[in-house]
């Protein structure tokens, strides 16, 4: 009798096993928080964020930020602010703040090799009271200003020099 219930069980198992794995998998909302660093990652310079940004939205309307050597600092936009908390090679994620319309939330952000530029996104953790906003976020693009000239950037022979 025992040597039968373990061979119907050894039966089983295997087509068990197979219709757990063929079921579909159910997505469950996730609120979007900050990853883990990956094991071994080592922390960037933050002062590759420090100066001045151009944030440009997705619907083109553009902000000016101003990041100290930590990368936190302020834009205009409801009197907004920015806190770094990890910036791991090109990744740079932290939290936002508005104090005007008292709202909050997270962005990542994804710079290229140079650091020039970048692309993010953001997203609500708090509006108001509201702790579970269900408003999306979107999706932004950072562009360093620089304002050192360099000697090949002046014309020659009375050329007409084009800016983006």
């Amino acid at each position: 009798m025992l040597l039968r219930n373990v061979a119907i069980s050894l039966l089983l198992a295997p087509a068990l096993l197979a219709a757990a794995c063929a079921k579909p998998v159910v997505h469950q909302a996730v609120p979007m928080e900050f990853s883990p660093p990956p094991p071994g990652s080592q922390p960037g310079d933050r002062h590759v964020l420090a100066g001045e940004w151009e944030y440009v939205d997705a619907d083109g309307a553009v902000d000016r930020v101003t990041l100290d050597g930590e990368g936190n600092g302020r834009y205009n936009w409801k009197d907004g602010r920015f806190e770094t908390h990890t910036f791991i090679g090109h990744t740079w994620q932290g939290m936002w703040y508005q104090k005007e319309n008292n709202r909050e939330g997270g962005f990542t952000v994804e710079f290229s090799p140079d650091f020039s530029e970048g692309e993010g996104r953001w997203w609500y953790s708090r509006i108001g009271p509201d702790r579970t906003p269900t408003l999306k976020g979107g999706t932004f693009h950072l562009r360093k200003k620089t304002s050192r000239k360099h000697h090949s950037d002046t014309p020659r022979h009375g050329g007409t020099r084009l800016t983006p």
